[in-house]
């Protein structure tokens, strides 16, 4: 994955395509944080790198130089946060469900056009720092997952799954 900047049209669609997720309620109970441009860097030193060294003060200057560039890896990051909403009806289960779906449709519409695509949380999607300073609030909400996205080097390599017969039943 390059680090080149993502068009802002396909972002845009990526983003309209990322929130039509099933919604009990309507009650949109997610916010997204676009990274990009001089912002992936502000983010890896202010948030990831000092609270990579305030948790690993002893660590090699090797792995602090790798956490500097965390979210630099691609050209835009979308941070999604779960944002579960009080309702008389709605589980907030269902709420927590509906993040991940909007983390599931980001990937998937980013690698239908074509670009690198990636979600992943790592150790500073539990972070309260990197929670606050994306607006979240630490006392109810979470970081469903970052979403990498950049332009393809190479083919990525497949990962192994599982065999479907080991994880799935008919009744």
């Amino acid at each position: 994955m390059s680090s080149k900047p993502i068009d802002k049209d396909d972002l845009n669609l990526i983003i309209e395509s990322g929130i039509r997720v099933p919604d009990h309620g309507a009650l949109n109970p997610w916010k997204l944080v676009v990274i990009q441009g001089d912002s992936l860097k502000v983010v890896d030193t202010k948030i990831i790198l000092s609270e990579f060294i305030k948790k690993n003060p002893n660590m090699d200057n090797k792995f602090q130089e790798k956490e500097s560039k965390k979210l630099q890896r691609a050209g835009a990051v979308i941070a999604v946060i779960s944002t579960p909403i009080d309702h008389p009806s709605i589980p907030e289960w269902e709420m927590h469900l509906s993040s991940g779906a909007v983390c599931m449709n980001l990937l998937s519409s980013a690698q239908s056009m074509g670009y690198a695509a990636q979600w992943l949380t790592e150790w500073y999607a539990y972070n309260d720092k990197m929670l606050q300073f994306l607006g979240g609030n630490i006392n109810k909400d979470k970081i469903s997952g970052f979403i990498y996205i950049g332009h393809k080097i190479e083919e990525p390599l497949e990962r192994k799954r599982p065999n479907p017969f080991d994880v799935v039943s008919f009744l």
